[in-house]
């Protein structure tokens, strides 16, 4: 699996996206860097790790072992798209895991089981046709490159970079079957509701784009955390950390500096 790390003897930022592939976090690590420890990755069958069988079952473990090889403490859980679901069902297989969070970001992303609008939009995306559309045309790599993706602070090379990353057609797949499990898979979604039960004392802050909050995410996390701090990134879309990472770092820095997000872990037994 391939991840990386800017070192550093700052606080940690865990920032983890499943689906396309880590190359997303670019410009917010770069953003961030001064001040935290970045650490991303590419779950297994995705960006540039091995290939493997692609479920989110499967990327669900392989982030649990990411925390659990690391020994990760006083973590800044930065979570996006069915990346934060994954982390939470993750965070539930193992009680020590969520300990070591202190504080979570959530970046366009849901902390429920989806419903409604939202399930119809996961299994349509996950469906055997919308996968084969966007593989066999390239649509999707060549779109989410683009100023309405990740792309409106890439460089050329980046762009194609990140082309290059979605160009074997087992990674274009893989984030259709992410959409088609989240919407589908039972036990995975009750070990997130786990997850996020046991973060709910933890500082939370929601990252949305002005424009990318369709299925009202903000809402519900509202709804789940009453106190949460909230940041609308003006002409954001879907990944709102690419649109601003500038603003998206600054505000997750002044906020983990701040008393609103200040928490303290609770002693773990090493053993469990």
């Amino acid at each position: 699996m391939v991840y990386t790390d800017t070192g550093g003897d700052g606080p940690i930022a865990l920032l983890i996206h499943v689906g396309l592939w880590s190359l997303l976090w670019r410009g917010l690590i770069d953003e961030l860097s001064p001040q935290f420890r970045c650490i991303t990755f590419d779950v297994p069958g995705s960006g540039l790790s091995d290939a493997a069988p692609a479920s989110l079952a499967a990327a669900t473990h392989a982030i649990g072992r990411v925390i659990d090889q690391l020994d990760l403490r006083d973590v800044t859980l930065v979570v996006h798209d069915t990346g934060g679901w994954a982390t939470m069902a993750a965070l539930a297989a193992a009680p020590r895991r969520a300990e070591c969070v202190s504080r979570l970001v959530a970046v366009n992303t849901f902390g429920w089981r989806p419903r409604g609008v939202l399930r119809l939009a996961l299994r349509f995306m996950g469906s055997a046709i919308m996968r084969e559309l966007t593989v066999w045309t390239g649509f999707l790599a060549w779109a989410s490159a683009t100023r309405f993706g990740v792309g409106r602070h890439f460089d050329r090379a980046t762009k194609r970079a990140w082309r290059r990353g979605l160009r074997p057609h087992s990674r274009r797949r893989f984030l259709h079957h992410m959409f088609a499990d989240a919407a589908k898979d039972r036990r995975t979604s009750q070990a997130a509701q786990q997850g996020i039960v046991a973060l709910s004392d933890r500082p939370t802050m929601t990252v949305l784009g002005r424009f990318g909050d369709y299925f009202f995410f903000r809402r519900g996390w509202r709804r789940i955390r009453p106190t949460m701090t909230d940041l609308t990134v003006p002409w954001g879309l879907h990944f709102p950390q690419s649109d601003n990472p500038a603003l998206v770092a600054r505000a997750i820095t002044d906020w983990a500096a701040g008393p609103s997000s200040e928490y303290r872990p609770r002693a773990t037994d090493p053993s469990t």
